[in-house]
């Protein structure tokens, strides 16, 4: 269970992370075929950000970065994925502390009833200024 700790985030900065994401994909400006992930601060801030085939790979490539840099606890982020919420992706996200999710994509119903098992913020369809809030809206003012 994910704490309800007081963390929240701003709607505002919501808005603005898949442009922020898409300014760091170095590989995909060159490609156009890789997946992304990248975690952010309460500020909306880019702590770190990872590209590969596999969304998957992706988010373990983000959170393996960030422990190895010691740069943990993750339980004050938020990680965006530029694809589809799958339950494996809120699982992972789940075990690593994070308490908000939010992808470009939409969320599988899998992924949202992880999500509200374990009192994760899960927000779908970020893009184009708006966003669904699946699970955890207390986090998001």
């Amino acid at each position: 269970m994910l704490p309800r700790d007081g963390f929240v985030v701003a709607a505002q900065f919501v808005h603005a992370l898949p442009a922020k994401l898409r300014e760091s994909q170095a590989v995909f400006d060159r490609t156009g075929g890789l997946h992304a992930a990248a975690l952010f601060d309460g500020d909306g801030n880019l702590r770190n950000v990872r590209e590969d085939v596999g969304r998957h790979n992706a988010v373990d490539k983000v959170i393996g970065a960030e422990v190895l840099a010691g740069r943990t606890p993750l339980s004050r982020t938020i990680l965006l994925v530029s694809g589809r919420a799958s339950f494996e992706l809120v699982q992972k996200a789940v075990m690593a502390g994070i308490p908000v999710l939010a992808a470009v994509g939409a969320p599988s119903s899998l992924a949202v009833d992880l999500a509200q098992r374990f009192q994760m913020t899960l927000l779908g369809f970020v893009r184009d200024g708006r966003f669904n809030i699946y699970s955890g809206s207390w986090r998001v003012q």
